[in-house]
Order: structure tokens, then C-alpha cells, then sequence
């Protein structure tokens, strides 16, 4: 406490009592030219601060060094004491200021401490007038520059707080438009009422990415997720995000402009300008995290038929690796009717049925190989599945045996490369959907 009874600044204890009554009122006669001297010198040594001080930018920058230097001579004055509550929004405002023009706090810390030394050149001149010992213009110096730090601090905080108001709000825009890019377009013919939405007129997206600051691609590619932990995964009905990033996911890290909902049911990503940002470090990691499965680069109207795509394939591939669809288009193309392609297979692969299940195995892999190699011939075969030519011989004659004319049929090749593609000759014969990988 000091000699009024009044609590100092933190650091200070009972030194302010320490300055003679007449140091306020010299210091406040002081600051009557001191503060142009001081917006002067921000101008001068200052670029960002350089441009004429007209409207609202000029009357911040001129009320916030009058304010700090009148309350530092009434804290002199009174004895320390916290920031005075009716002049904090004077330092706030000066924080807010600086996010919306655009700039970090580094102008602005540069200016207080400009300010601060100006400020300090003229103030020791008055201590020396007043032959202040040695002790108290120490003091006078501290609490000069500690009062710089405390403004400073207000407007720190009042910067952090505009930074972090504007996220949440570009935030919430841009899940919006997420929201309108990825919504399932109408199909084709009459629709019961209500059961899918209306395209998105064009008028009323290109609003949407404006107030969400992101430029409308010519291309984008949808990627679905792994949910994050504790979450469920996607049902039918989670057809596009279910609310605002945030959460659990929010200290991932990702290209600015690629649109995220990475909490809800059914996480997905929209990646503009696929061809650079799925190369990106940071969007790699995600992927790699979550397990994304890409959907396939498409036109940005056809971005809810990319996440669609990539829904189906991140349901069927491993549930810990990522995946490309446009690596595997023809395995999508299973997936459009998991039924049909499974009536295909137990007919084309129904010579198959009577071997044992280490004989269909081994006989469904040298089958794919021999459709999807230039020739199919016992060596290729053979290079292909690391087996001896003879092996790969005796092979292909069972395989003669089996499916004969088929084998020469272009309508049945496709069909039985389809079968097996989708991993439906496993041991036990066709069962339940699961595409294999590429081979």
C-alpha cells in the first residue's frame, strides 16, 4: 500500500509515495506538446503508421497517446492503482484497430515502445529540474515503462479477442457454404416433396463464398473421414456437415482454404484446387490421422457427387489407411449397386463353386491376373503372381477347362474382372460386398 493507502502497481510497493506532489502537475504541463512529438515520431519511424491522420484511424491514434500519458500522470499522481476501467476501451480499441487493418500486433508494439522512449526523453528533463535523487527517477523510469506494458497488454488482449470473434464468424460462413456445396443435387424426374434440396442458384453461392472469403475453384475433390474419437460413425441419413468445426479437432491443422467439418457424424473435407493442396504437408497429415478417403477432382458443381463417392469407398476400404477414389474409379463403379454386381459374380464365377476354398482362392487371383495382363500368357502370369511358368501353365489350362468360350467373350471377361475386382470369389464362394484392392 502507499502513503494514501492506496494499492500500487504490481512491483512497485510503497515507491510511488516516493515522488513529490509537484512531479504530476510538471509532467502533466509536459505532455501538453508531448504527445503531437510523440505521433510525430510513430509517423516518421513507422511505415505503417506514416499515412495522414484523417477519420477514425487518425482520432485512435491521436486519443490513445493522450490517454496513456494522462493516466500514467494520474497514477503518479494517486499513488499506482490498476488501468482506469472508463480508459481501457481507448487501449482496446487501438488492439481492435490493427485486425482490421489487416496487420499483426508488431506496428503497434513498435509504436508503444516509440512512444515510450519520446515520452522518457522529456520526462527525465523534469525530474532534473526538480533534482529528484538518484532512487526516485529509477522508479519514475519503471513504473513509466511498466505502465507501457500494462496498455500495451489491453491491447494484446483486445486484438486476440477481434482475432478471435472474426474466426468463429468466417467459421460459421464457411461451413454454410460447405453446407450448399456438398448438399446432394436433385435426381432427375418428379421427387417427393422435400426429399432433396433445390440446386443452389448460382447468385446465392457466389454470396456465400464471398462472405466466407474463398474463391470459387474451378475444381474441387470431397474427402470423407474417419469420425474422430469417441464419435460415431456415418449413418444413411448424414448427408452433409452436421455443424461448425470445433471441439476436439480443432488444434488439427489445414490449408486456410480448404472448407472442414471435422467433428460431426460424418467429418469431410472440400479441397479447392485439388492438384496443389492434396500435395500439402499439413492436409497429408489429416488424411493420414483420420484415414480420409479422396473422392475423385471434379468440377465445383459436382462436389457433393465427390463426397459422395468418397463416403462409399472410405465405408468399404480399411477402416486405418487413407484411400484415392481416383485411383480406384473402377471399384466405385462396384459400389453404385452392390446387389447386381454380386448376381454377376455367382454366375460368371459359379465354376468356381465345386474347388475348395484353397483352390478358389488360388485360381480367382491367377484368373484376374490373366484378364488384366496384355496377353495373359503363362509367362506374364508368372512374373506377375512370383510363380514358376509351369505352375502359371497348369493354371491357365484349369482355368481353360472352367470357363472355356467365356474366356475369348469381351462382355464376359469385363464381367468376371468385375467379380473379382470386388473381392467376391473369396473362400465360401460370393457373400457379402467388399471390393478387394486394384491389382
Amino acid at each position: 500500500m502507499n502513503a494514501s493507502g492506496t494499492a500500487g502497481p504490481p512491483g512497485f510497493g510503497g515507491a510511488w509515495a516516493a515522488f513529490p506532489q509537484r512531479l504530476a502537475a510538471e509532467l502533466r504541463k509536459e505532455n501538453r506538446t508531448l504527445a503531437a512529438e510523440i505521433i510525430h515520431e510513430i509517423r516518421r519511424q513507422i511505415p505503417e503508421f506514416s499515412r495522414p491522420l484523417s477519420g477514425q484511424f487518425g482520432a485512435a491514434i491521436q486519443n490513445g497517446v493522450e490517454t496513456a500519458l494522462a493516466e500514467f500522470v494520474d497514477r503518479v499522481e494517486e499513488g499506482g492503482g490498476e488501468l482506469d476501467a472508463e480508459r481501457l476501451p481507448v487501449y482496446r480499441a487501438l488492439g481492435r484497430g490493427e485486425l482490421s487493418e489487416g496487420r499483426s500486433l508488431d506496428a503497434l508494439q513498435a509504436a508503444y515502445r516509440l512512444g515510450g522512449r519520446v515520452a522518457w526523453r522529456r520526462y527525465v528533463r523534469v525530474a532534473r529540474r526538480l533534482s529528484l535523487a538518484t532512487d526516485a527517477v529509477a522508479q519514475l523510469a519503471e513504473t513509466a515503462f511498466t505502465h507501457i506494458d500494462e496498455i500495451a497488454a489491453a491491447s494484446v488482449a483486445a486484438y486476440a479477442r477481434a482475432q478471435a470473434d472474426a474466426a468463429g464468424t468466417l467459421g460459421r460462413r464457411r461451413h454454410r457454404l460447405l453446407t450448399l456445396l456438398v448438399a446432394p443435387e436433385p435426381a432427375p424426374g418428379p421427387q417427393p416433396r422435400h426429399a432433396r434440396p433445390e440446386p443452389v442458384p448460382d447468385d446465392v453461392l457466389r454470396q456465400a463464398a464471398r462472405d466466407a472469403e474463398w474463391p470459387l475453384p474451378d475444381t474441387v475433390a470431397a474427402v470423407a473421414l474417419s469420425p474422430g474419437p469417441g464419435r460415431r460413425p456415418p449413418g444413411p441419413g448424414d448427408a452433409g456437415p452436421a455443424r461448425p468445426p470445433g471441439g476436439p479437432s480443432r488444434g488439427l491443422r489445414l490449408p486456410s482454404l480448404v472448407l472442414a467439418d471435422l467433428d460431426g457424424p460424418a467429418p469431410c473435407l472440400l479441397v479447392p484446387d485439388p492438384a496443389e493442396l492434396l500435395t500439402d504437408r499439413r492436409l497429408r497429415q489429416v488424411l493420414r490421422d483420420r484415414a480420409g478417403a479422396t473422392g475423385p477432382v471434379v468440377p465445383l458443381r459436382q462436389a457433393a457427387d465427390s463426397l459422395r463417392w468418397a463416403r462409399a469407398l472410405r465405408a468399404h476400404a480399411p477402416a486405418d489407411e487413407p484411400a484415392d477414389a481416383d485411383r480406384r474409379l473402377t471399384d466405385l463403379l462396384l459400389l453404385a449397386d452392390p446387389p447386381l454386381v454380386r448376381l454377376m459374380a455367382a454366375r460368371r464365377l459359379a465354376p468356381l463353386d465345386a474347388l475348395t476354398p484353397k483352390q478358389r482362392e488360388r485360381l480367382a487371383h491367377t484368373l484376374l491376373a490373366h484378364l488384366q495382363t496384355p496377353h495373359g500368357s503363362a509367362p506374364e502370369l508368372a512374373e506377375r503372381l512370383a510363380i514358376h511358368p509351369q505352375t502359371a501353365r497348369q493354371r491357365l489350362h484349369h482355368l481353360q477347362r472352367l470357363f472355356g468360350a467365356q474366356l475369348a467373350d469381351p462382355d464376359a471377361r469385363f464381367e468376371l474382372e468385375a467379380a473379382l475386382r470386388a473381392g467376391l470369389a473369396r473362400p465360401g464362394g460370393p457373400g457379402e460386398y467388399a471390393p478387394g484392392p486394384p491389382c
